[in-house]
């Protein structure tokens, strides 16, 4: 393919309108009119690599069949993945009472424990749960309880299977922490920090699109699914809360992001349990939820 001479990457409202359209489709991103400039600049790259001249063009190729492959490149370049260490704390408080008072003794009976971390973004939600299972029981990591970290962009996936953190990245992290379960590295010029095997044994990372049929066979316990939904309409939410409890054992916990809410909860089978905090509705919640106050 002969290199363009020139690259117009001034973005047209009806390239913009099938992109938009695209997203929604495929990952269930609503892209705003007046981000119209934002979404030109996140998307120039990929004009570039792929050396297309105008969005007239891109938005036709990745509509068409031999385009499918780059609409995970314009996902990617589309979500926002911003995150910290141990974002929303009073989240990991909630949990790591749990893991003493309910997962506990079902994991000293040879139970086994499942926690989701949907749209896991670089990785730290997901490192952050397992530092705080390890800090509630410090051997949880020799019995059956694994993390599942997922997301829809490949680059963040990969990103967060290395575990390697740039000191701009671990904001969040107390230094006791970061000292016990990060080692320090130089690495091209700058220093990094990488999680250590402790923490990567309790976390297996895969791409997953939220709207897309979910591969898990197990159901699960507890469910971090947080400032993600908020990119989607109420239409998608609505879809995906019944399908979060359909996965969710009857004790288990969702946890959404400080923004998000579950607009009709008992339409979706669940009840409020705190901030930003649901679970199943049923009786045996209760109960344990009365006994964790005493």
């Amino acid at each position: 393919m002969m290199k363009t001479q020139s690259v117009d990457t001034a973005i047209d409202a009806k390239s913009f309108e099938a992109i938009a359209q695209l997203a929604y489709s495929e990952s269930g991103l609503q892209l705003a009119a007046e981000k119209m400039s934002m979404i030109q600049s996140r998307l120039r790259h990929r004009l570039r690599a792929l050396d297309i001249p105008n969005f007239e063009n891109y938005s036709a190729f990745v509509c068409s069949e031999d385009g499918r492959h780059e609409r995970r490149h314009m996902i990617s370049a589309l979500t926002t993945n911003v995150s910290h260490f141990f974002r929303e704390k009073h989240h990991f408080d909630v949990l790591q009472k749990c893991v003493v008072n309910d997962f506990l003794p079902r994991l000293r009976s040879g139970d086994r424990v499942r926690i989701w971390s949907a749209g896991c973004s670089n990785g730290q939600e997901a490192l952050s749960i397992a530092m705080s299972l390890l800090e509630a029981v410090p051997d949880i990591d020799e019995m059956d309880i694994r993390i599942l970290a997922t997301d829809i962009d490949a680059n963040v996936v990969q990103f967060a299977k290395a575990a390697t953190y740039p000191d701009r990245l671990i904001s969040g992290i107390p230094e006791e922490l970061l000292q016990k379960y990060f080692s320090r590295k130089r690495e091209k010029e700058e220093t990094v920090f990488c999680a250590n095997s402790k923490l990567l044994n309790l976390v297996r990372f895969n791409e997953l699109n939220l709207l897309s049929k979910w591969p898990m066979k197990q159901s699960m316990d507890v469910i971090f699914c947080r400032n993600v939904v908020i990119y989607f309409d109420t239409e998608t939410q609505n879809r995906l809360w019944p399908r979060f409890h359909q996965i969710l054992n009857p004790n288990g916990y969702l946890f959404l992001g400080h923004s998000e809410r579950i607009a009709d909860p008992q339409a979706s089978g669940f009840e409020t349990d705190g901030p930003t905090t649901y679970r199943p509705m049923n009786s045996a919640n209760q109960t344990s939820s009365a006994s964790k106050g005493k």
